[in-house]
């Protein structure tokens, strides 16, 4: 519940202390007698605690009508997204290799799969009008999202993934590349992209990245590459016979030529991310690329509680009205 005039709630405020002045002045005398002996007999009669009740509802129903002032409403915010025309699959490595600990944000290690989910993260939020789906692949490929435009279903899928969910060490570059061009291939969009990321060679899985890059182009698929991590060797986390977390450093493989001609053959483009300020500009880069517009129509609809309010308000007042009249009755 919201209200149109939230200001006039301050009026509130001022209830308790008029309350308290109203007790410490006291109420009128009904009556004066020329002789106090005339009503001693009366001293020990004590007030009823009826006639407090009656100014309490006399001060409910006054706050109920400065509440109804305020215009309390009840708010629902409907919002029309028109999907831009463009979809993105972003086809995701989940090697054990992406395990390697290369990056550093904010004086930390981060391993390749972390890095490359945050800054994927980042660059969904900034997309909020794109059909945007997942593909997840190692020794073999599988659908992580659907395409959708229900961006927090995608968030929440990145979310839930482990780099150590798929134990595997082989790399399907090809059959990962293959399954997110699958899901492009029927749809009329005004643009289709894969966002293919990865640190390490082909060698698993049953199509050739070449091949699958040919499809890609037959169809329209535009491929954007990333080779994750250090060029050289990558410091490997383990740990040693008291538990504590070692780094070995391994070979780096990342197969940039094969990664060049793909994007070259699609018309993307390969980035090169060995540190984590770069990889977040390779996404900046990318969003600019494909930047298109889109209309989004945002309604507010109210429904108005001042009514009830006052309402609410009124019958209070009958209430204190009708028991001041008869079982609460004041004599004389």
């Amino acid at each position: 519940m919201v209200f149109a005039h939230p200001w006039l709630l301050l009026l509130l405020l001022l209830l308790p202390v008029l309350a308290w002045l109203k007790g410490r002045r006291g109420a009128p005398p009904a009556f004066v007698y020329s002789s106090v002996q005339l009503v001693r007999a009366m001293q020990n009669i004590h007030r009823s605690r009826f006639g407090g009740f009656l100014g309490s509802l006399r001060w409910l129903a006054l706050a109920l009508c400065i509440v109804a002032l305020a215009q309390p409403r009840l708010q629902k915010s409907t919002t029309e997204v028109k999907a831009s025309g463009v979809d993105i699959v972003v086809a995701l490595d989940m090697s054990g290799s992406m395990i390697s600990e290369d990056f550093e944000v904010r004086g930390e290690r981060v391993n390749r799969f972390n890095m490359a989910r945050s800054v994927l993260k980042g660059f969904i939020d900034k997309r909020p009008n794109d059909r945007i789906g997942l593909v997840l692949f190692a020794s073999q490929a599988f659908i992580g999202t659907p395409l959708t435009l229900d961006h927090d279903f995608v968030q929440a899928n990145l979310d839930r993934l482990e780099i150590g969910a798929i134990n595997e060490n082989s790399t399907a570059i090809g059959d990962g590349l293959g399954t997110a061009v699958n899901r492009l291939r029927d749809l009329k969009a005004k643009s289709k992209i894969v966002i293919l990321m990865t640190d390490g060679v082909n060698n698993a899985g049953k199509l050739q990245p070449l091949l699958a890059a040919e499809a890609a182009a037959s169809l329209k698929v535009k491929v954007y590459t990333v080779g994750i991590g250090l060029r050289g060797q990558a410091p490997m986390p383990g740990r040693d016979m008291f538990g504590r977390k070692i780094y070995q450093m391994m070979p780096v493989d990342v197969d940039e030529d094969t990664l060049q001609k793909i994007a070259d053959k699609t018309g993307g483009k390969y980035y090169r991310a060995d540190n984590a300020e770069k990889f977040q500009q390779i996404y900046d880069e990318i969003d600019k690329l494909e930047k298109t517009e889109a209309s989004v129509k945002k309604y507010t609809q109210f429904t108005e509680l001042f009514a009830w309010f006052v309402a609410a308000g009124l019958a209070v007042l009958l209430i204190e009205f009708v028991l001041a009249q008869t079982a609460f009755r004041r004599l004389p």
